[in-house]
């Protein structure tokens, strides 16, 4: 696991070319463990161009101040959020 001072899921290659953007953030949970929700697109690195955006969700453990990723899920496309959503709201009264 990588220590990091400030979450984000922006990525860069070897030669310093950023491959993954980070749209938003919006932080769920804070304290000892973090869970984060990032809005985020991967470059294509056939064509150069950034594609759809999606999410992905973190769950950070603070130790001795220092953030560590423990755990993530990736949701990779609209029908994928879609089911989430439909699923929460089938659960939950909101």
């Amino acid at each position: 696991m990588t220590d990091i001072t400030e979450p984000t899921v922006e990525e860069f290659d070897e030669n310093g070319d950023l491959v993954v953007k980070e749209l938003a953030k919006e932080y769920l949970t804070k304290g000892a463990w973090q869970t984060i929700m990032f809005l985020y697109q991967e470059k294509d690195l056939n064509t150069g161009e950034f594609g759809d955006p999606k999410v992905t969700i973190r769950r950070f453990q603070k130790f001795r101040g220092v953030l560590r990723q423990r755990s993530k899920f990736n949701v990779t496309s609209k029908d994928q959020a879609k089911a989430i959503m439909e699923t929460f709201n089938k659960w939950y009264d909101f």
